[in-house]
């Protein structure tokens, strides 16, 4: 029997989840940490990483110990320390600041379907990274990254595309994302043997 199930995400111990969604075959590597989150279907993350105010497209692969939507402080105060947002850790008097985790939790972060992020990769809150883009183990990213491509670095920049861009742009337009369970089973052998363009020939039509 599969390990992955359609219904129920397969969470590794010692997650700690809040106000997360999951699609169908999500897996979630122990350890990993997840505020305001959603997966895409057949989407996982492996161990210790750490998402926040994402949004996760299907087929997302996520190395261990990455970190999207890495939380900030505030920079134009006088101070840029916890006390300042939660305070009621430090006074009874006083309480969180809602108004700064609302603006926090409003800048989403973005992964396209059939993405990899690298191992300690870290993608920065508001960024989107366009449909089977790559992120090379221990990049930082700061900047949208189109459709296909590899960036590398810290700040990442591209470092060559996945795919030319007319093979790109006909991947984005035959979505093979979105086919069923079944259908992705049934082409499982061109998956695995075809290159890109020859498996484009075979199902654009």
């Amino acid at each position: 029997m599969p390990r992955l199930s359609a219904t129920n995400p397969f969470i590794h111990p010692d997650c700690d989840i809040t106000d997360s969604t999951f699609g169908a075959y999500v897996e979630i590597g122990r350890g990993s940490r997840l505020n305001n989150a959603t997966f895409g279907d057949y989407s996982y993350c492996d161990r210790y990483a750490d998402i926040a105010n994402a949004q996760i497209g299907k087929f997302a692969n996520i190395a261990a110990f990455s970190r999207i939507g890495a939380t900030d402080h505030p920079l134009d105060t006088a101070a840029c320390h916890h006390f300042l947002y939660r305070s009621a850790d430090y006074w009874d008097d006083t309480t969180w600041d809602e108004a700064f985790f609302s603006h926090r939790k409003s800048r989403i972060a973005h992964i396209g379907h059939d993405t990899w992020v690298g191992a300690g990769a870290m993608v920065k809150p508001e960024v989107t990274l366009g449909d089977g883009a790559v992120v090379a183990a221990g990049a930082v990213v700061t900047k949208d990254v189109d459709p296909y491509t590899i960036v590398a670095g810290a700040p990442a920049k591209p470092l060559r595309l996945r795919q030319p861009r007319n093979i790109a742009d006909r991947l984005v337009a035959l979505a093979w994302w979105d086919w069923d369970h079944d259908a992705l089973r049934e082409a499982l052998d061109d998956f695995r043997a075809l290159k890109a363009d020859a498996f484009l020939e075979k199902y654009e039509n």
